[in-house]
């Protein structure tokens, strides 16, 4: 049954006020340089590394760790020990089950802190670690960081050779972004075969389920591209011991030179807690001493990511977020009724001064394309990512800054620089082009399921909106081609995956603005099949959730309604031309009904996604701006609709 056109109004009427409420408090946490920042929250991993990392740069002395962040360690310990499952382990997901990896680092993190092994809560702990299959189950980045105490077995380490730099093929440049901002520093700490110290009498032995294999297991059958990078690595661990000392100097060499190149202009290696980690570890392995100003600004740049305060309590984030968060509450307040001019005059001036203008590893492959873009974090000259600058650019469509002119040439040049990112298969990946050499899946060290930076439907439907509103038209090749890519990757069910939020539904909101902005009528049966797929998953109480759980199983898993999930499915729904059906009104209504008199929402799930299966974040402000987005979105509709019935 459709709605009648007097719900449609007076449920407009209280998405006006909704959107009126919500606006207001958006302005009101815009910092007074003009951007925004929210917190960036993940899975107690980062906790657990955290005291990994203490106990790497503050060894124990005569056999007792006494380090000087000790206070700082046990508000690290206690935040640990809060999210606690009551089964006894660590998931990677907020309501999520228990996850072998999380799990073995809290373990080793608390235990080296302190809390002893007979601790009800560590037993708990110690059975579900064996429950999941133990220390053996533990992926390569968590064997190889206990491999570096002498807590795990070298030779059931993946090899991680600083001689990779040296491959032809630009071969590091295959690699993903982030794997290769990892691997490079990670590579020299490995070399040196460290076994650092750890406390008198520490071991995790209790972890070791007895009679699992120890070393990764060979593939069934003749031949598998798993089967050749196992014997590779056999043969690299041979190739330690007996490889001429020079070619391993010059391969660190090479390897320390390239990291410290990308110290420049950057809040960090990458900007990212893991890379960042890896290259304060990597410093103290070259030598570089505690006061040496390389490695005094590494550690600063790690520390910033730490919060510590009454408030909050004590938690470390993966990165910073400021740049995607502004462009975001940009775009979600340029798209209101009454925008705040002024407000988001300072947001583009700001943003403005955040293009980045030199060449980074994205070059590689694009050598003759001018810089631009925009990076996710505060500073990461190095890498620009597609995802960041097609946001940005929508903010840019309906905000305007203090010189007209200037706005302009920056659209242009990051218009040109999306354009030259452009993907052979017709889409757009994250922060490189073409990086899709798949049977680099299966080298041993790539089980964190982030190998590649290929194409993905979300960010390609994004940089289809924003070219399009940035003049482009749907006959433009590169908009053709997209769109291509688009009709070829959607799912049986009518779904696009969602590589960067969770998951169907994400994707499918963006693959439908994409195409609507690309001019695809929204009869086509691939409009009309997706939107039949947001329907068909709609909650009771009107809204939408799934759960990351979706990547672990391949299709859409739901769970309890959020609003930003509600507020995608929504976007989605208008997309596909929807402005009259049920799902649509009740998902309005969901968002209305429980937005909180301060004007903001709740939500209780991770909806961001970092690497699927292995890491996802909370945006702390998703909760609140795709609302804004949706609702105003709604607005527009229906008011458009009403005209139309007055011709």
């Amino acid at each position: 049954m459709k709605p009648s056109l007097q719900i449609s109004r007076s449920l407009s009427i209280a998405a006006e006020d909704a959107v009126r409420r919500a606006s207001k408090s958006l302005v009101s946490r815009q910092r007074p340089q003009g951007f925004w920042w929210a917190d960036l929250r993940a899975d107690s991993t980062l906790e657990s590394d955290y005291i990994l990392m203490e106990l790497w740069l503050h060894p124990p002395v005569d056999g007792v760790w006494n380090p000087p962040s000790r206070p700082r360690i046990e508000r690290a310990v206690a935040a640990i020990l809060s999210r606690q499952l009551p089964d006894g382990g660590f998931n990677i997901y907020l309501k999520g089950p228990s996850e072998i990896n999380a799990s073995i680092k809290a373990y080793f993190a608390l235990k080296v802190a302190g809390v002893p092994a007979e601790d009800p809560r560590m037993k708990r702990l110690c059975v579900r670690i064996l429950d999941l299959g133990g220390l053996q189950a533990a992926n390569s980045y968590v064997r190889v960081n206990l491999g570096l105490f002498d807590l795990f077995p070298r030779s059931a380490c993946p090899s991680i050779p600083p001689e990779i730099i040296l491959l032809p093929f630009n071969f590091i440049y295959q690699m993903s972004s982030w794997t290769r901002a990892i691997v490079i520093p990670l590579s020299v700490v490995h070399a040196s075969h460290p076994k650092r110290p750890v406390p008198a009498g520490f071991n995790v032995d209790e972890l070791f389920l007895s009679g699992a294999p120890m070393h990764p297991e060979r593939d069934l059958g003749f031949f598998s591209w798993r089967n050749c990078f196992l014997a590779v690595d056999k043969f690299l661990k041979f190739w330690e011991r007996i490889s001429p000392g020079v070619i391993r100097r010059f391969a660190i060499q090479k390897c320390a030179e390239w990291m410290i190149a990308r110290f420049k202009n950057s809040d960090g290696l990458g900007a990212i807690y893991p890379s960042m980690q890896y290259a304060i570890m990597a410093l103290d392995v070259l030598g570089y001493k505690a006061d040496h100003p390389l490695r005094v600004e590494a550690e600063k740049q790690f520390n910033k990511l730490m919060v510590d305060n009454d408030a909050s309590g004590f938690y470390m984030q993966p990165c910073f977020s400021p740049v995607w968060d502004t462009a975001i509450a940009a775009f979600a307040l340029a798209e209101t009724e009454q925008p705040p001019t002024d407000a988001l005059r300072k947001t583009v001036d700001w943003l403005i001064s955040k293009e980045i203008r030199t060449s980074g590893d994205w070059s590689v492959k694009r050598p003759r394309v001018k810089p631009s873009g925009w990076a996710f974090e505060f500073n990461n000259a190095f890498y620009p990512d597609v995802d960041d600058t097609a946001m940005v650019l929508l903010a840019f469509d309906k905000a305007r800054g203090s010189d007209p002119a200037k706005q302009a040439a920056c659209q242009k040049r990051a218009v040109d620089w999306l354009l030259a990112m452009q993907g052979k298969d017709g889409g757009w990946a994250a922060f490189d082009v073409d990086n899709n050499w798949s049977i680099l899946s299966d080298v041993p060290f790539a089980d964190h399921n982030a190998m590649l930076d290929p194409s993905c439907p979300d960010i390609t439907g994004r940089v289809l909106e924003a070219l399009v509103r940035q003049g482009l038209g749907p006959n433009h090749p590169a908009i053709r081609r997209g769109v291509a890519y688009l009709m070829r990757v959607q799912e049986q069910d009518g779904s696009w995956y969602g590589r960067w939020g969770v998951n169907y539904i994400y994707g499918t909101f963006l693959a439908l603005r994409g195409l609507r902005a690309a001019g695809v009528d929204e009869n086509e049966p691939c409009v009309q099949h997706s939107l039949e797929f947001i329907r068909a998953f709609q909650n009771r109480d009107g809204g939408w959730g799934e759960s990351c759980a979706s990547y672990d199983e391949n299709r859409y898993i739901g769970n309890p309604s959020t609003p930003s999930q509600t507020a995608w499915a929504i976007l989605a729904l208008l997309a596909g031309g929807d402005i009259r059906s049920e799902s649509l009104y009740n998902g309005v209504e969901y968002l209305v009904s429980t937005q909180r008199g301060d004007g903001n929402w709740d939500e209780e799930y991770c909806t961001g996604t970092g690497f699927p299966r292995v890491f996802y974040l909370a945006y702390t402000d998703y909760r609140n701006t795709f609302p804004l987005l949706a609702l105003s979105a709604f607005r527009k509709a229906i008011a458009g609709s009403q005209e139309e019935s007055l011709v």
